[in-house]
């Protein structure tokens, strides 16, 4: 039964992906786009000044794929991947929950570990550390940012989990609504605390040696020797776009992991052999 839900899992999950890179096709493309042609620009600035003061041009190196290929093969097929896995993570978060949450509906339960999921592995670590479009992070950084926002991921799953399992703890004596608060309100402080340990990315030591003390890694404006800035800083409205869209992008492959899944989980539990199938599973031997 449990490989069933997987494979149904990681279908919608696939289904999702492909409708997320749609959304994020049409809309977050061209904000992409803006954020390519300002580091375009802001790096032939800077390649002036630096030439205009002796300095040696950097070595760029070629470009391994063309950015029509990266937009439409690469994301496409990178999105449909990450969906396909996140339905197998999320059909076995489900399988884990199903039968030990009351009496919650089949369909209902691929909801609400959905909603769950969104918030756990997205928008809770993206609080902390946002997505950033293309010329937003210093190349110094990278396995730093990378380590750190992977803390906030784990932290927010082990908390959410934990979430889970105090409120049904709770609910004999507080009832559902009260214990799903104190869970909540418990999440809350435990995840806080992490956000407030966890440092600002442009307070990282690397940053703070090269560029100062800032509290992000967006670019800010370009100034010559005299002080006179001769390229803007990056596009605020860009960079909230981007941030969006990206939330936006998310809520379509979680939302759609769900609303697939709960009628093919429904149909898979429903009264009838696989209703047999899934006691056998879940009842130990002999009872």
């Amino acid at each position: 039964m449990e490989k069933k839900l997987i494979v149904r899992g990681i279908l919608a999950g696939a289904i999702a992906g492909l409708l997320a890179f749609a959304f994020a096709r049409i809309f977050a493309e061209p904000v992409i786009n803006q954020a390519i042609n300002y580091e375009s620009g802001r790096d032939a600035v800077i390649a002036a000044i630096d030439k205009a003061a002796g300095l040696p041009a950097p070595d760029a190196g070629p470009d391994i794929f063309s950015r029509t290929v990266q937009a439409n093969i690469g994301i496409g097929v990178g999105m449909i991947a990450f969906g396909a896995a996140m339905g197998a993570l999320f059909a076995v978060a489900y399988a884990l929950y199903l039968g030990r949450v009351g009496g919650v509906r089949a369909r209902t339960l691929a909801l609400l570990v959905a909603g769950g999921g969104f918030v756990a592995m997205y928008l809770v670590p993206f609080i902390k550390y946002p997505a950033n479009p293309p010329s937003i992070g210093h190349p110094e950084t990278i396995r730093q940012r990378g380590e750190l926002y992977l803390v906030m991921v784990v932290a927010s799953i082990a908390f959410g989990i934990l979430a889970v399992w105090l409120g049904q703890r709770l609910k004999a004596r507080f009832g559902t609504w009260n214990a799903a608060l104190l869970a909540a309100a418990a999440f809350a402080v435990l995840i806080g605390t992490v956000m407030a340990i966890l440092p600002e990315l442009g307070q990282l030591a690397v940053n703070q040696h090269l560029y100062g003390n800032h509290a992000t890694e967006t670019p800010l404006p370009v100034t010559n020797a005299k002080g006179v800035i001769v390229y803007p800083g990056f596009p605020a409205d860009v960079l909230f776009n981007f941030r969006l869209y990206s939330i936006a992008a998310q809520l379509v492959l979680w939302a759609a992991i769900g609303l697939i899944f709960a009628p093919l989980a429904d149909r898979l539990l429903a009264p009838g052999p696989a209703r047999a199938e899934l006691r056998q599973v879940r009842e130990p031997a002999g009872v």
